[in-house]
């Protein structure tokens, strides 16, 4: 597990991968994220969900803990993506999230930083993200930080029964 350690005003920020243990931290931050994004009781991931997603047989994502002072103060969960036009690998970050208390110590910035970090490491062509259009704070952070919106591109979605009519059409005819 690498850990990397960072001076933060007066305060020592942690980063760390995420153990099983933290499981129930990650889920409190995901309910927070959701209420901050005005999706209060949306959230229908559980623990034991968060646990399988991360740590499971084939994890599917991965998880940094953000730790100040010994408490957990936020996190990010990424998964590799590839593109096909780069014809290489790329880091999907799924949720970047600081607790209130801990915001303003530039953590958001240094979870992003770890993030761009690895993705260079792993020679990924890119990291990329979804922000919501109403998250005017976010998106001139991401700005900042020297990130672009994609106006040519549009996040298409098949859930609930649209996903299950498209899988029926798919369905092998009885012989």
């Amino acid at each position: 597990m690498q850990i990397r350690k960072f001076s933060v005003g007066d305060h020592e920020l942690t980063l760390r991968q995420a153990e099983p243990f933290d499981v129930p931290d990650l889920h409190r931050f995901v309910v927070e994220l959701a209420e901050a994004e005005q999706f209060p009781g949306e959230v229908e991931a559980t623990q034991d969900d968060l646990a399988r997603a991360l740590f499971g047989a084939e994890p599917v994502a991965h998880a940094i803990l953000a730790v100040v002072d010994g408490a957990p103060a936020g996190f990010a969960i990424y998964y590799p993506t590839y593109s096909t036009i780069l014809g290489r690998q790329g880091l999907h970050l799924e949720d970047l999230y600081v607790s209130e208390s801990h915001r303003g110590l530039g953590i958001g910035r240094i979870l992003l930083g770890h993030l761009a970090d690895l993705a260079v490491r792993q020679g990924c062509g890119r990291l990329e993200w979804w922000v919501l259009r109403t998250n005017e704070n976010a998106i001139r952070f991401y700005r900042r930080l020297g990130a672009r919106g994609l106006d040519e591109l549009d996040v298409m979605r098949l859930e609930g029964d649209a996903l299950g009519a498209m899988a029926r059409e798919c369905e092998p005819e009885v012989v």
